[in-house]
């Protein structure tokens, strides 16, 4: 799976035209009708869905996911439309709202065109019956931004057909909901889909990643109670576990290791991003001061609080996940010293995500599109803090210790992992709570899972209507949310051009 196969384009060539004045079945190409035949031909089609994630459009794509951390208080981005959304100045027009539509439903195409052909192949039941429930969660995952981003979209699950698809009306964001966890449901059931793969099969879905992407949307959907039991089925699975690196788990050498539970599989040069040369060049997300700020100091406090934090060195006796994800200056990175000036936009540079090291100077400068580096998007650090967050919720911070596991000894398996120390005994829901969502902020950062945090804990509004400042403490931009409108994005202008019967989220016009 690492090198998708090229030939599954070919499906992809399928006709659906028919010339009234020529009644022959084309042998050019394939049609629907002469397509489906071999295993061979199946695997190709469910391939070319597995694309779609890696599609330059697709939000799972590493740079559109690493950007989405610029909606956010964690980075800035000066030159794309998340800077016009940030702004507060985006409308139903602005590029990535479309492109985002459009590329879960290829996604969504494809897995419903895999599904209601599969059964045309003679092959292997046990393996058809796997493929089928990879689609499923592939289908699943392109609904994802769909429900979540858009609150409701139509809700097609047919192979495609435009003469009765074209002019379907938006399913509610409840009833999107319900799809979703059916095809994760049905994906899991009878335990089709193996724990883990070796070989060209590696990084295929496994049952892992279903249940793991069922805690997500469950916890997204507020539902805590089953958010924690999914969880805690991928726990008890005891297949993954931390890897002991925190920056070394983001290592081109590192990929697949225990702790990716998913990711989005690129390969050079079919299959490339260009993070190296945006991130280290400053054309893509640079860390805000604020976010520098969060990280704790090394005795596990807040820098405002902390005896060892000095604020003459401030970039001592830290959280060593700081130093993991953002570039400083006076530290060593790519095998020199970073000067005040390296990185102008705000004064730090983002390194998570980029192949470089701190003490290694590159033997080859990067160009565009050469980096083949997967992007995670399911990994077992937001497993177990998506189970502290959901045991929280549901029963408070003393909860799980029937099944060995509370709230804080799940946190703390995150924070040993740099040898930070363990969270204080005794807290209270709500001071649990704010302990969650700061470890979620510095374990994922630049991962683009904060953007979605804030809109689902309703505080985008309080965090980002502000002015934005580089690490000089000079203003470099301004920041804007509206709660009635932005909490949601607007269908597409162009969707509702092509489709009237789709309804526009309020506070866009029409």
């Amino acid at each position: 799976m690492k090198k998708y196969l090229i030939y599954t384009f070919a499906l992809f060539c399928l006709s659906s035209c028919q010339d009234s004045f020529l009644d022959v079945t084309p042998t050019d190409r394939f049609t629907q009708e002469t397509y489906w035949n071999t295993k061979e031909q199946a695997e190709a089609a469910l391939n070319a869905t597995y694309a779609v994630i890696v599609n330059s459009n697709s939000l799972y794509s590493a740079g559109n996911t690493v950007y989405l951390d610029a909606l956010t208080p964690n980075t800035y981005q000066y030159n794309r439309d998340e800077n016009i959304i940030s702004r507060g100045l985006h409308n139903a027009a602005t590029g990535i709202f479309n492109t985002t539509w459009n590329t879960s439903y290829l996604g969504i195409g494809r897995a419903n065109n895999f599904l209601a052909n599969i059964d045309k192949v003679t092959m292997d039941e046990a393996l058809k019956n796997r493929y089928k429930a990879e689609a499923k969660f592939l289908r699943a995952l392109f609904y994802f931004p769909l429900w979540n981003l858009y609150g409701g979209a139509p809700l097609i699950t047919e192979a495609t057909d435009y003469a009765t698809q074209a002019s379907l009306p938006r399913n509610s964001a409840e009833e999107v909901l319900t799809q979703i966890l059916k095809d994760l449901d049905e994906a899991a059931a009878g335990d089709v889909l193996p724990l883990t793969y070796s070989g060209a099969d590696k990084g295929r879905v496994t049952r892992g990643a279903v249940y793991a992407l069922k805690a997500r949307i469950l916890l997204y959907a507020s539902r805590w109670e089953e958010a924690a039991t999914a969880a805690k089925k991928v726990i008890d699975l005891n297949v993954y576990s931390l890897f002991p690196n925190y920056r070394g788990l983001f290592y081109l050498e590192n990929e697949g290791n225990t702790e990716v539970i998913f990711d989005a599989q690129y390969k050079f040069p079919e299959f490339t991003h260009s993070l190296d040369v945006s991130l280290d060049q400053q054309l893509g997300s640079a860390p805000l001061p604020g976010l520098v700020a969060d990280y704790y100091a090394t005795d596990g406090l807040p820098i405002t609080s902390s005896a060892v934090y000095n604020p003459a060195k401030p970039y001592e006796n830290r959280d060593p996940r700081l130093q993991a994800t953002v570039i400083i200056p006076g530290t060593t990175f790519k095998g020199a010293t970073v000067t005040d000036i390296q990185y102008p936009s705000t004064g730090y540079g983002l390194k998570k995500y980029t192949i470089f090291k701190d003490n290694e100077k590159p033997t080859i400068v990067p160009t565009s599109n050469t980096s083949e580096l997967n992007f995670i998007i399911l990994r077992y650090a937001d497993v177990l803090l998506m189970y502290a967050e959901a045991q929280n919720e549901a029963f408070g911070p003393e909860s799980g210790t029937d099944k060995n596991l509370t709230v804080a000894q799940a946190v703390n398996l995150v924070r040993q992992r740099v040898q930070m120390p363990a969270l204080p005994a005794g807290l209270t829901q709500v001071q649990m709570r704010a302990e969650i969502r700061h470890e979620r902020r510095v374990e994922l950062a630049a991962e683009g899972l904060y953007y979605y945090d804030i809109r689902r804990w309703k505080i985008a509004d309080q965090v980002l209507n502000t002015d934005v400042f580089n690490n000089k403490g000079g203003r470099i931009d301004n920041r804007m949310f509206n709660a009635t409108r932005d909490y949601l994005w607007p269908i597409p202008s162009i969707a509702i051009q092509n489709n009237p019967a789709l309804k526009q989220n309020p506070g866009y016009g029409n």
